[in-house]
C-alpha cells in the first residue's frame, strides 16, 4: 500500500490530474454562486415580519448563513463533482504506469453513472447517518476513531469498486475486495485521513483514486 501511495502523490503534478481538480473547482464554484444569488434573491423576495429592519436583518443573517455553509460544504461539494471526472484519473494512471494493459472493460453508460452517483450518495448518506453518534461519541474521546473507522471501510469500498470495475466484472470485483479487505481498509483510512485535511481534501478524490489503480493492479497481479 505505501508504494502505491507514493506512486500516487509522485503523480499529482500530471496535467491530466490538474485539468481535472480545475474543473471540479470550477464547476463547484459554479454551482455555489449560482446557489448564493438564488438563496439572496429569495431572502429579497421574502418579507417575513412586514417591517423593514427586521426584514433587512433577517436578509443580512441569511446571506451571512448561506457564505458560512458554502465555506464549510465547499471541499465536500468539490469530491462530488469530482467522482464524476474520476474516469479521466484512471486513464492517466494506466499511460503513465500500465500501458501494456488491454482497453478497459467496455461499461455501460447506466453503470457509469450509478457508480459515480452511488460514490457520491453513500459517502453523503453514511455520515448524515453517523453523524449523531460521532457527536455523542466526540465528547468521550474517540469520535474522531470511529469516523475514521468509518470512512475508512466506506471509501476502501468505494474508490475499490470505481476502478476495479473497469477490469473486472462486478461479480470478480466483490470476491477481489473481500479477500484483500484489511489491506483495502488501511488504503481507505489512509484516503479518509486525507479527506479531513484543509486544503489537502481538494485533491484527496485525485490520491485516492490514483492509489486504488495501483492497488487493483497489484491484487490482480497476485490472485
Amino acid at each position: 500500500m505505501i508504494a502505491s501511495f507514493g506512486k500516487a502523490l509522485a503523480q499529482l503534478p500530471d496535467p491530466r490530474f490538474r485539468r481535472v481538480l480545475l474543473l471540479g473547482i470550477v464547476a463547484t464554484l459554479a454551482f455555489y454562486l449560482l446557489l448564493y444569488l438564488g438563496i439572496g434573491w429569495a431572502l429579497a423576495q421574502l418579507q417575513l415580519f412586514g417591517v423593514t429592519w427586521a426584514d433587512r436583518l433577517t436578509d443580512i443573517l441569511g446571506g451571512i448563513a448561506v457564505f458560512v455553509l458554502t465555506l464549510v460544504m465547499f471541499p465536500g461539494a468539490v469530491t462530488l463533482t469530482l467522482s464524476f471526472l474520476l474516469d479521466r484519473v484512471t486513464e492517466a494512471v494506466d499511460d503513465r504506469h500500465y500501458p501494456t494493459l488491454p482497453p478497459p472493460r467496455r461499461q455501460a453508460v447506466g453503470e457509469l453513472a450509478w457508480g459515480a452517483v452511488r460514490f457520491a450518495a453513500v459517502t453523503i448518506l453514511v455520515n448524515l447517518v453517523a453523524l449523531p453518534i460521532y457527536l455523542l461519541l466526540l465528547f468521550v474521546g474517540i469520535g474522531v476513531g470511529v469516523y475514521y473507522l468509518v470512512n475508512g471501510y466506506l471509501l476502501a469500498r468505494e474508490y475499490f469498486e470505481l476502478v476495479a470495475w473497469r477490469r473486472l466484472e462486478p461479480a470478480a470485483a466483490d470476491a477481489l475486495r473481500r479477500a484483500h479487505a484489511g489491506r483495502l481498509w488501511l488504503s481507505g483510512l489512509a484516503i479518509a485521513i486525507l479527506s479531513t485535511v484543509p486544503l489537502v481534501n481538494l485533491v484527496a478524490p485525485l490520491i485516492g483514486t490514483a492509489l486504488m489503480v495501483h492497488e487493483v493492479e497489484a491484487l490482480r497481479r497476485d490472485s
